[in-house]
Parts: structure tokens; sequence; C-alpha cells
């Protein structure tokens, strides 16, 4: 691990340990106000005294606790060679890295943290300059049929190949089978999700600008947030000088993607609003809200930044989502999965695929609501979680007789 990771590593547990303590002192503030509250206006000197210390020591240890833990980790950080490894080198560090920023990765954005992870097009475990040197070197196999590939939150750009032991990655199989040159983004998932479409839109401008020979189709292909973060893309090239990319853009597929909100997020978002009433749990609220930006707008599916500009991102269970419409003249496709067989199952409209409903994922407000597009480009997949959909045979099977033009063979959805 580097130096300025180390550094990084050691600011983010300084700030926790210093949160402990903040939250201890708190904690002891909601029981002691219940307590000299029943107690009445005769405690009111003892109250005071009682403030004045408690508050005093609670501030030093809170300095003490994180000046410690940031101390120890320059020190760590002086032993490290100054040639030592990123732990981005490693291919389980990039799957913690992706987890930190899905987590904190607005936090790290701004304070441009040495463990932020930037929107870059990925091969091989490495960056690509999308220019069009870089992008002759990473791809002198180049073909003129491009399918991009955008993961979810915590995820990174290998997420793709989860279980490649048992199934041939998507991108690999389209590659061999169709021709398309598979393009994996890997980017910031804490960060809003309209940032992050609006930089995936700059992108790919950037990679149909340079790419070896002219492009002529685009297939995108998202998982949960990352279908999300494609929709920004297509929304905002259209109101920018960026927006020549998408043009040959045919397709969309959208694999578990929260159209409609994620109901983790809901609950987190509940959670928070139940530890604001009573003074004892109020301490809780901070570590809640503590979740990045990219995580809140899940909860109702923001995708644009008038979504969530200037409103309260923690308000309970308030949806300032605005009508972000489908790219025209593109094919929208939607893949959703619940642990049950069937989707309409109790556990299975309870549950989802354990992180995103049913109806939510073939952009459905409510049960029975018409569909927006011909159901032939809606397909259930059940008794898989949501990161089955990541690598799945039947998953591939769908999205190329999609792109070969048939119908599907998946159950039919229900439309009722």
């Amino acid at each position: 691990m580097r130096r300025d990771e180390v550094r990084a590593l050691g600011e983010l547990a300084g700030d926790a340990a210093a949160g402990i303590a903040s939250q201890a002192r708190d904690v002891h503030a909601g029981i002691a106000q219940r307590v000299f509250g029943a107690l009445g206006p005769s405690a009111a000197p003892v109250r005071l005294a009682h403030d004045r210390i408690s508050g005093g020591a609670y501030a030093a240890a809170r300095a003490l606790t994180g000046a410690l833990v940031r101390g120890g980790a320059q020190v760590a950080g002086l032993t490290q060679p100054p040639d030592a490894p990123s732990i981005g080198d490693a291919a389980r560090g990039r799957v913690a890295i992706g987890a930190l920023n899905g987590a904190f990765g607005d936090r790290l954005h701004r304070g441009a943290s040495a463990l932020q992870t930037s929107m870059a097009i990925r091969r091989d475990g490495h960056d690509v300059s999308a220019d069009a040197g870089g992008l002759a070197r990473a791809f002198p196999d180049a073909t003129r049929r491009l399918v991009v590939f955008v993961h979810g939150l915590c995820e990174t750009d290998e997420a793709w190949r989860l279980g490649a032991r048992r199934s041939v990655p998507y991108g690999d199989r389209l590659r061999a089978e169709l021709g398309y040159t598979p393009i994996y983004v890997r980017y910031n998932s804490g960060r809003h999700i309209s940032h992050n479409g609006r930089e995936l839109s700059a992108l790919l401008h950037a990679v149909v600008a340079g790419w070896p020979v002219e492009v002529t189709e685009i297939a995108l292909v998202g998982h949960s947030m990352g279908g999300l973060v494609a929709r920004g893309a297509c929304h905002y090239a259209g109101a920018g000088d960026t927006g020549a990319w998408r043009e040959p853009v045919r397709h969309v597929f959208m694999l578990g993607t929260p159209h409609t909100g994620a109901p983790l997020e809901l609950a987190a978002n509940a959670a928070c609003h139940a530890a604001s009433l009573l003074p004892e749990t109020r301490p809780f609220v901070a570590p809640l809200k503590a979740r990045s930006a990219g995580v809140k707008d899940l909860g109702y599916g923001y995708v644009v930044d008038e979504d969530w500009e200037g409103h309260d991102p923690d308000a309970f269970w308030t949806n300032t989502g605005t009508v972000v419409p489908f790219m025209p003249g593109a094919n929208h496709y939607f893949v959703s999965a619940t642990i049950s067989r069937e989707a309409d199952a109790r556990l299975g409209r309870v549950m989802g695929d354990l992180l995103v409903l049913h109806g939510s994922a073939w952009a459905r407000e409510r049960r029975g609501e018409r569909l927006q597009f011909p159901v032939e480009r809606y397909c259930h997949l059940g008794g898989v979680t949501h990161l089955h959909l990541l690598n799945h045979p039947a998953v591939y099977a769908q999205i190329r007789r999609w792109l070969a033009g048939a119908r599907p063979q998946l159950p039919a959805p229900n439309v009722a």
C-alpha cells in the first residue's frame, strides 16, 4: 500500500474513531436530559456543572482519539517504502476500494483522497487513456460495434467477471459471437448518479471520437445503479457538446436497475427518521446520514441534478424526483430477478432479488401499471439474486436474442 493510501485510510479511521467519541457524548447527553428533566428546576445548578464537565471531557476525548489514529497512520505510512505497490494493484484491493467508494465516495472525492476512484475505461485491470493513441494501443482488435458495461454500487469493472469459472462473461461472448468490442467502465459509485451520468457522457464522447475505426453501433449494459448512470449519460448527451456518441446507440440493457427506487435505502431513511425522535437514539442519526450521495440517490432512483438539488436528502420518505424520459431512438430492455421462482410469489414481491424489487426493475411505479415499451423487451429471472445478473447464462442468452432481433424465450412477463 502506498504512503498516501495509508494516510488516507488513517484519515477515515480517525474520523470514525472521533465520531464514536461524539456518539458516546450525545448518548450521555440524551440520558442526562431525561434525568434532569425529571428532577425539575431544582437540579439546574447541578445540570450546568455536569454539562460543562462532560462537554469538556468528551471534546478532549474526541480530539485525542482522532489524533492518535491519524498520527498512527502517518507513522505507518512513513514505514512504507517509496515504491510500495498501490492497494489497487491487487484484485482484492480493487474490490475493497470499490466498496469504500460506494460507501463514502462523495466525501473521498471532495477531499481529493488517494482512495477515490475516477471514472475510466478499463482493460485487463488497467486504466485506458480515452484518446486516439491510448484507445489504439488498448484495443488493437477494435470493431465497429461497441458494448459498454457500467457496474453498480460498490462494484468495479471486474464485477462483470463474477463466477467466470462457471460462466463466460457477457463481454467475452458478445465479442466472440456477435463481433462487439466490450468496453468496461469504472466509476466512483458514491457520487451522485447525475454527476457520474454527465461524466460517462463526456467519456463516451471521447471514446467515439478517438476510436480506431468508425463506430456504427453502441449497446449500453448497466447493472443496478449502472443502469441509472447510463440513463443519465443519455440524458446529458442531449444537453451539451458531448452528445455525438448518442447517434449510434441502438440498445440499452438494464439489469436489476432500481428505476423507481431501492427498498433498502428507503429503510435506512426510515431508520434515520425514527432514531431522531428520541434524545437517547439521536446520536445514531449521524452515522446513518453518513451514507454516500450515490446511496441516497437510489432511494427513488434519482438520475439528474434536478432530482436532488435544493432538497434535504434525509427528509423522511420524500420523493423529489423528476420525470426523465428514456432516450428516443434506442431499444430499451429490462431484466428483473427475484429469489422466488415466480415474480408474483409472496417472497418475490416482498424481497425482490434482495436489493431491488421486480416492479422497480421494470420501471413501474405501481403494481398493474402499463408497461412503457413492448412486452417482448421485458423479462424476469426467478430463483436468483441481484448479483447473479452480472454473469448468468440465461441473462446472456436473453441479451443475445435481443441483439439478434429474435423474440425472447424466457417466461413472458405479466402485464396485468
